[in-house]
């Protein structure tokens, strides 16, 4: 921002506040996981290790690997590995993920089968996050209960919230707030229908149960990022996110966007700029998703857009990375 100016009624460092950061605030990639929904998990080989090396390279506190489906009801569906998430092909991408960042994997409410979860001391899986509708919390609190004996970190997703009826959600709500196997619960705007006023209310009413709340928002309405740092500002501490915004249909908050506003330097938004113009990019033109990194980029450095509308207009006009480089220069 630029220096604000002295007046009679408010002092010359009235936005020092915008410029720090909360360190409690936490990232969730998961583009291999809610990206996989574009085409049936059929990433080109090689793709899964640079989500991760990218990751890792831009300090993201955890990455969602995939999902565990009961084999055995998506037999013969041509769902690529990371619909399954077994632990030798999880390995071989990572091996003992000799890093500082956890890796989470998702086990949908009827779609799982809790022996297809490993102990934790036999996986490198971090954090199980368990997504279930309002209907079905009895039996996701059955694998919540069964990942958490295992040793993992656990995250109950309340999935397509902008349809229960109040009195279901608050019923529902009480219900969780005494599982103490629960680690975080997440507010999810499944449909991308939510505007922040009713994030602000769902946020409110997450947090009696007493949880560390999380936010995974769609981007149908363009609010995704608007959201989640609506959320964050309120009290929200794991944020959800995809390079480039790549997910189901119109896709979610971007990882590069979280990044850049969060002014955490444990983040580094280089490695994913690299990562979203050498494999991401190429990945949108055949999978239409998105919207345009060069303004990404003047916004973040709050630049008037001519630089990266003249970029646009030029003969590379995807060089995220060059002309990055140029602007934080400046």
């Amino acid at each position: 921002m630029t220096k604000a100016k002295e007046t009679s009624r408010e002092p010359a460092d009235q936005s020092a506040g915008w410029v720090t950061f909360d360190p409690n605030l936490k990232i969730l990639d998961c583009t291999v996981r809610d990206g996989g929904l574009c085409n049936n998990h059929q990433f080109e080989d090689g793709f899964f290790k640079r989500v991760y090396d990218t990751c890792v390279a831009g300090g993201i506190d955890y990455m969602e690997v995939g999902y565990k489906a009961d084999k055995k009801l998506f037999a013969g569906t041509g769902c690529g590995p990371w619909k399954y998430t077994d632990e030798e092909d999880l390995r071989r991408e990572v091996g003992d993920n000799d890093s500082e960042m956890k890796l989470s994997v998702m086990a949908d409410t009827g779609r799982t089968n809790p022996a297809d979860i490993l102990p934790k001391s036999e996986s490198v899986i971090d954090l199980i996050r368990v997504a279930t509708y309002i209907h079905q919390i009895p039996a996701a609190l059955k694998i919540v209960k069964d990942a958490k004996q295992k040793g993992y970190e656990v995250a109950l997703n309340l999935m397509a919230v902008s349809t229960v009826p109040d009195y279901e959600l608050d019923n529902g709500l009480e219900v969780i707030s005494s599982v103490e196997e629960i680690d975080f619960l997440y507010v999810v705007d499944s449909f991308g229908s939510l505007y922040y006023e009713q994030i602000g209310d769902l946020i409110e009413r997450y947090k009696k149960t007493g949880k560390t709340l999380g936010i995974h928002a769609h981007n149908n309405q363009q609010l995704a990022y608007a959201n989640t740092i609506y959320a964050a500002i309120n009290g929200v501490k794991l944020l959800d996110t995809t390079m480039m915004g790549m997910g189901r249909g119109a896709g979610n908050c971007p990882t590069e966007l979280m990044v850049g506003f969060l002014k955490n330097p444990k983040f580094n938004i280089r490695p994913i700029l690299k990562f979203v113009q050498d494999t991401m990019h190429p990945l949108s033109q055949k999978i239409d998703w998105g919207y345009s990194i060069p303004y990404m980029i003047t916004g973040h450095y709050n630049e008037h857009p001519r630089s990266a509308i003249a970029l646009r207009d030029s003969d590379r006009k995807d060089d995220y990375l060059g002309f990055y480089d140029e602007i934080a220069a400046i």
